[in-house]
C-alpha cells in the first residue's frame, strides 16, 4: 500500500486535513442546493461553511469568488462541473436512504458525517433514528451550530463521537441501535481515505450489524488504486494560489485494494453499481467534457446493496 502524508492516530477538525474536503463538499452542496432547478435542497449547508470560517469556502457560498481570477485552469464550466457532481452524489445518498426506510428500515446510520444535514433536511419515517458518526471535533463543532441556528431534526438524531479506527460497532450499540433492526448505511466520500485493508473490515463490521433487508449506499473510485499524485497536485494547483491548500494525494490512500461491487457479493450483498454518467443522465445534466475517466482519480462508481438473507458473521470485529 502506498503511504500518503497521513498517520496511523491523525485526527481533524472541518478546518484541517480530510475535515477541510467535508467543508468543501458542504460549499458545494450549498450551491448546488441555490442553482436554479436544484437537484438537492440543503438549507444548513451554507451557514455550516460559513461557521467553519475557511475564507475560500466563505466566499464560494456568499457568491463573492470570482472565478476569472483563477484562468482558465477554473474556469466557470469547470466550477458548475464540480458543483453538479456533489449535487448528483447528494442526491444518490439521499434516494438510497429515504427508499430504504420506505421499505421498512428505521435506523441509518451516516459513517464520516462531516457537515451532512440529513438528519435534519430529509423527511424521514416517524419512528426512524439516524444515526452520525464522525470524529469528536466534527461531531461537537456541527451539533452546537445547528442548535445556534435553531434547527430541528426531522428524526431522532443520535451524534456519535468516535474514530471509526476504534470499536464504533459498539459506540453504535452504546447510543441504542439495534443490529436486529433494518438499517440503511451510508458510507458517502469515505473509502478513498480508508487503507484498502480497513475498507474490507468497514464492510465486514457493517455486514455483522446488518439484519436482512438492511442496505448499503457508498462510491467507489477505482482510479484510486494507481492515482496520479503528479496530475491530482496539478488539478490543485490553481487554488493553491488563491488561498485554498488542500493536497489531496496526501489524505487517500492509494494501492490495490478489492472493488466494492465485488468484495460486498463476496459477502453476500445484491450490489449494484452505478456509473457516475449513468447518474448524470438519470437527473438530466450533462457530463461535461473536462469531467472524463481521464482525471486524477478517474470514474466513480455508486454502489447501492442489500442484505436479502443473513449472512452476518457471529460478531462484529
Amino acid at each position: 500500500m502506498a503511504r500518503t502524508g497521513r498517520e496511523d492516530r491523525d485526527s481533524w477538525d472541518l478546518a484541517s486535513s480530510v475535515g477541510t474536503t467535508a467543508t468543501m463538499v458542504a460549499a458545494a452542496r450549498a450551491m448546488a442546493s441555490a442553482a436554479p432547478g436544484a437537484l438537492i435542497d440543503d438549507s444548513f449547508a451554507a451557514p455550516l461553511v460559513r461557521a467553519v470560517g475557511i475564507d475560500f469556502f466563505t466566499r464560494m457560498v456568499d457568491g463573492d469568488l470570482d472565478l476569472s481570477a483563477f484562468g482558465d485552469d477554473v474556469s466557470p464550466e469547470r466550477a458548475e462541473a464540480m458543483i453538479n457532481g456533489i449535487a448528483v452524489r447528494t442526491r444518490f445518498f439521499d434516494d438510497c436512504a429515504l427508499a430504504s426506510t420506505a421499505a421498512g428500515a428505521r435506523q441509518v446510520v451516516i459513517l464520516a458525517s462531516g457537515l451532512d444535514a440529513r438528519a435534519y433536511r430529509l423527511a424521514w419515517p416517524d419512528g426512524t433514528a439516524v444515526f452520525e458518526l464522525d470524529q469528536p471535533d466534527v461531531i461537537s463543532f456541527k451539533t452546537s451550530t445547528l442548535t445556534e441556528l435553531g434547527a430541528r431534526a426531522t428524526a431522532t438524531r443520535r451524534a456519535i463521537a468516535v474514530d471509526l479506527r476504534d470499536d464504533w460497532p459498539q459506540a453504535l450499540r452504546d447510543n441504542g441501535f439495534d443490529p436486529s433492526v433494518r438499517t440503511a448505511w451510508l458510507a458517502e466520500g469515505l473509502l478513498i481515505y480508508l487503507p484498502p485493508e480497513a475498507q474490507d473490515l468497514l464492510f465486514d463490521r457493517i455486514t455483522a450489524l446488518s439484519a436482512p433487508g438492511s442496505t448499503i449506499a457508498t462510491e467507489y473510485v477505482p482510479g484510486i488504486v494507481d492515482l496520479d499524485a503528479e496530475k491530482a497536485r496539478a488539478a490543485s494547483a490553481p487554488l493553491r494560489e488563491h488561498g485554498l491548500d488542500i493536497d489531496m494525494p496526501s489524505l487517500v490512500y492509494t494501492g490495490q485494494r478489492t472493488p466494492v461491487t465485488d468484495y460486498l457479493r463476496s459477502i453476500g450483498w445484491q450490489v449494484t453499481g452505478t456509473p457516475r454518467d449513468e447518474l448524470f443522465a438519470r437527473f438530466g445534466l450533462p457530463m461535461p467534457p473536462d469531467a472524463e475517466p481521464d482525471g486524477p482519480l478517474g470514474e466513480v462508481v455508486y454502489v447501492s446493496a442489500e442484505l436479502s438473507s443473513d449472512s452476518r458473521p457471529a460478531t462484529a470485529r
